[in-house]
């Protein structure tokens, strides 16, 4: 069975509340190896730390950018100090899920700028890799990440293609997930299906973005039909689509992910090769 490598499951999440370990079992026995749990604000960065642990997973510490209006004006300095405290432990692999998010009423740019500006440097100080937010964002985030001399993962990748080469360049990985299922998102299907195979990661995003078989429309709604949850054990029908997408084996395509997620998050080299005991 191939191993798989969900670069982005909030499994800290409430809709887990009933069931996370049962969710993670399943996910498992799947073949998902491997999981990295992002932070998005500050009062949870301990929850995802011990999840980590708890299931020989990864985590990652920052401030997401829908998160920045409720953010503390000395929740940078928590997250430096939370870095600085856990630096010593393994499964401490990036920072984030930090960027920006333009789309509706979020947070005003100026904040979310301002924060997403001070994550950067501490990533670089810290001299860890980032988990990016990027919803209508792209031109800004890469504007920010040309100076900031940091790369990583651009989550839930849905830009240009000139956009995603541009991340490409700066030596980032591109996240892909549920959202490929859609035979009507042509054009990430396009640019999951063209990019260099090296560029690519896997995510869930779960419980967010369902792929297409555990979406419900409006009507199935209305008529009690409840939304499906994303779980991190979908990662493997969703890492077939993308196969078939490409035209390779699944197998192959395990692989690939799996060595491009290790490039991105380096840390994740030595927690996929064996079990490491929480350090912080």
């Amino acid at each position: 069975m191939a191993a798989w490598i969900d670069t982005h499951c909030h499994l800290d999440a409430p809709e887990f509340a009933a069931d996370r370990d049962a969710v993670r079992t399943r996910a498992r026995a799947a073949g998902v190896a491997h999981c990295v749990v992002p932070a998005v604000d500050a009062d949870n960065f301990d929850a995802v730390r011990r999840l980590a642990a708890q299931h020989a997973d990864s985590y990652a510490l920052g401030i997401h950018p829908l998160c920045v209006d409720r953010a503390q004006e000395h929740d940078l300095e928590r997250l430096d100090e939370a870095l600085a405290r856990c630096c010593g432990d393994p499964r401490l692999v990036a920072v984030g899920e930090i960027g920006l998010d333009f789309f509706g009423d979020a947070p005003a740019r100026e904040r979310q700028e301002r924060f997403f500006a001070g994550q950067l440097r501490l990533a670089a100080r810290h001299g860890l890799p980032v988990i990016l937010h990027v919803r209508r964002s792209a031109d800004a985030l890469l504007a920010h990440l040309r100076a900031a001399g940091v790369a990583g993962i651009a989550h839930a990748f849905n830009g240009s293609r000139q956009q995603a080469d541009e991340f490409v360049r700066l030596g980032f990985r591109l996240g892909f997930g549920g959202t490929i299922t859609y035979e009507r998102a042509l054009q990430i299907r396009r640019l999951a299906a063209e990019l260099p195979l090296a560029a690519l990661v896997l995510e869930t995003d779960a419980p967010d973005i369902p792929p297409q078989w555990l979406y419900r429309t409006a009507a199935q709604r209305a008529q009690g039909h409840a939304q499906g949850r994303n779980e991190p054990g979908e990662l493997p029908r969703i890492g077939q689509v993308l196969a078939a997408l490409r035209g390779i084996p699944g197998e192959e395509l395990a692989r690939a992910t799996a060595a491009n997620a290790v490039a991105a998050l380096p840390r994740l080299g030595p927690l996929l090769a064996r079990p490491a005991a929480p350090g912080c």
